[in-house]
């Protein structure tokens, strides 16, 4: 755990070096995402990417395969709906030699952003239908996990790092809060190219007698669960496209995430490190 801490630390302190010597460019250029938050017109945005792992929240989703992830995203006045999803290309489970390529999940969020001052507030909605993600501790490929809804609120910061909390509420059949505070910064290097860093941390709240430690099996599970950080590139080209190439480094944040982790992964790990890039069209 103090290695990881190290690890973190390090990545933090590269990121404020970085924003100290570019603050004063960045804050006179627009970043991709903020041209893409113009809510003065409809926007549409079209991504693919393709990952060495899928990592949500710190648990292991796919082991040893290719994960394709295309999506797309309608915004207009604030208000933006996009439709995620996740092409396992080698699925497998926990305990079985069994895989097979398969669509795993289609998430589809609608949510509303607004500027207040500093402060870009948004709220929404996700729904995750998971009708090809066999549940946690099942050998069957062919398995359901229940679809998922949640509710959500942030709040991100105009200042450096761009500070962002989220809150999220899971209000389907696994109660549970879900917090995450992140920073990140963009830093124009080379022309329109920028370097990418980014860090956060992760707090679960169970409400469900089904998510319990995993030592304990009558003790819902309330923890520091997951940091993460991240380094990447976003690089135009022509006048709507874009590739982004990152590598991300996944960890529990305590002890009892560390073995809670451990219980749900297909490879009983709980670090992990991932990566991958994301070819981008937007208009």
């Amino acid at each position: 755990m103090m290695k990881n801490r190290r690890i973190l630390a390090s990545i933090l302190a590269a990121a404020v070096i970085f924003t100290s010597y570019g603050a004063a460019l960045a804050a006179d250029e627009a970043t991709p995402a903020a041209a893409a938050a113009d809510a003065s017109k409809p926007t549409a945005a079209i991504d693919l990417g393709i990952f060495s792992q899928y990592i949500w929240r710190g648990l292991e989703l796919s082991h040893n395969s290719v994960v394709i992830q295309p999506s797309v995203t309608l915004g207009y006045e604030g208000f933006s709906f996009n439709v995620w999803g996740n092409m396992d290309t080698d699925l497998k489970t926990r305990g079985s030699d069994a895989h097979t390529s398969k669509y795993t999940e289609t998430d589809l969020t609608l949510s509303y952003a607004k500027a207040v001052g500093p402060v870009k507030l948004t709220g929404g909605y996700i729904y995750y239908a998971l009708g090809g993600t066999p549940p946690v501790g099942s050998q069957d490929l062919n398995a359901s996990s229940l679809d998922s809804q949640e509710v959500f609120a942030s709040a991100t910061f105009d200042t450096i790092l761009s500070p962002t909390l989220s809150v999220y509420r899971e209000i389907a059949h696994a109660p549970a809060w879900y917090v995450n505070f992140g920073l990140s910064h963009s830093q124009p290097i080379l022309d329109k190219i920028t370097l990418d860093l980014g860090a956060s941390a992760g707090y679960y709240y169970s409400d469900n007698n089904g998510m319990v430690e995993a030592n304990d099996s009558d003790t819902k599970y309330r923890s520091l669960h997951n940091g993460l950080v991240s380094a990447g590139f976003t690089i135009p080209f022509g006048e709507y496209f874009s590739v982004k190439p990152m590598i991300a480094y996944s960890f529990p944040l305590s002890s009892k995430a560390d073995d809670f982790i451990k219980a749900s992964s297909i490879s009983d790990n709980s670090n992990f490190v991932y990566g991958g890039v994301t070819l981008s069209m937007a208009f």
